[in-house]
């Protein structure tokens, strides 16, 4: 199951709106086939291992991190090419809470007399799949909100100078984050300021993720590198519902789709923005900033992961912080994560951090 998990997380950034799964399949102490799901979606992981194990299938056991579906949807129900394989076993490390499966393909191996076990590793699916079970069971895909900050929390001087904080191990680290998320994903504000690409460079992907800008008044460049590549790479814009039709109408005609959101106090509802999003059929988003968009979600209790990157530089209270004003005025009602890890990456140091629910 642990090779599983790791075939599975090649996908990571690339499945959506699937879920990205690994399977692995076991004849007699041997592995006779390997699978993950394929850039969007499809196939998925089952039956591209069983193509690889062929007649070896017959009376093996069967590892795979999600329950296998079934129903028909673009391709037939992987549970019944388990099925017709004959294989003797499956091992599966979470179930499936889409309510098109949800349990369903466990109950067809169980009828075909298929010997299903549950729960191997699940803990770590259910961390790797997290994106998916949450446009599932929240309608909203899973949220990782990255920092990067001088060691007194700045993301730039007074002046708004902020290239670079971290060194160049840091960043290639990001592109590599970027790489395994569906989207990036930032305010209006950054877009502005910096005239970002938002793109995984030098990292030789496949599939480039979506570039995701919040502006409540669509009052982002035209000429910047943004709309240059909107036709390239997706570009989803999310907008107020109020902002100006003549800005609608010119994103839309050089390739970015629109997506008008609720509003609330005067900026976007993140809520509302998260759920369009899921609906779209996203699953992972890495949010670069700024500071607003990363109040606003945390004020929202949106944000799944924190990844911080610390660098070894003092600004000062000069200095603008990475986080705006979140209206904590009790330390008990702040937002609490939980360590996951931490290590060094070149000079800068990087710290992750998971929310916990209750």
């Amino acid at each position: 199951m642990a090779l599983a998990l790791s075939l599975g997380r090649r996908g990571l950034g690339n499945t959506w709106p699937n879920p990205a799964v690994g399977c692995v399949i076991v004849k007699e102490g041997r592995i006779v086939g390997r699978g993950w799901t394929a850039p969007s979606g499809r196939p998925h992981a089952e039956p591209q291992a069983l193509a690889q194990a062929g007649e070896a299938a017959r009376g093996a056991d069967v590892y795979v991190t999600l329950e296998p579906c079934s129903h028909w949807g673009k391709t037939p129900p992987c549970a019944q090419a388990l099925i017709d394989a004959g294989v003797a076993r499956v091992v599966v490390a979470t179930g499936d809470s889409d309510e098109r499966v949800s349990g369903r393909g466990l109950e067809m191996l169980r009828a075909a007399g298929i010997q299903v076990d549950t729960g191997v590793c699940e803990a770590e699916a259910r961390e790797d799949l997290k994106g998916f079970l949450s446009k599932v069971e929240m309608g909203r895909p899973m949220i990782t909100l990255k920092m990067a900050n001088s060691f007194d929390g700045r993301i730039a001087t007074a002046t708004g100078e902020s290239q670079w904080i971290t060194q160049s191990p840091a960043r290639r680290l990001v592109h590599a984050m970027r790489a395994n998320h569906d989207a990036v994903m930032v305010g209006g504000g950054t877009a502005r300021a910096d005239d970002p690409s938002l793109t995984v460079r030098d990292m030789g992907v496949r599939q480039q993720p979506a570039r995701i800008v919040l502006s409540r008044q669509l009052d982002l460049p035209l000429s910047g590198k943004l709309a240059q590549t909107a036709g390239e790479v997706p570009l989803i814009l999310c907008h107020g519902q109020n902002a100006p039709d003549a800005l609608v109408q010119a994103w839309e005609g050089i390739g970015a789709q629109l997506v008008a959101c609720g509003t609330r106090a005067g900026h976007l509802d993140m809520v509302d923005v998260l759920q369009q999003l899921g609906a779209l059929g996203l699953t992972r988003v890495f949010s670069e900033g700024g500071s607003a968009v990363a109040a606003s979600l945390l004020q929202a209790d949106l944000v799944d992961h924190l990844i911080g990157f610390s660098a070894g530089v003092v600004i000062g209270a000069e200095g603008l912080p990475g986080i705006g004003a979140l209206g904590v005025s009790q330390l008990a009602r702040a937002p609490r994560f939980e360590l996951m890890d931490t290590q060094a990456v070149g000079p800068d140091v990087m710290h992750r951090w998971r929310r916990v629910r209750t």
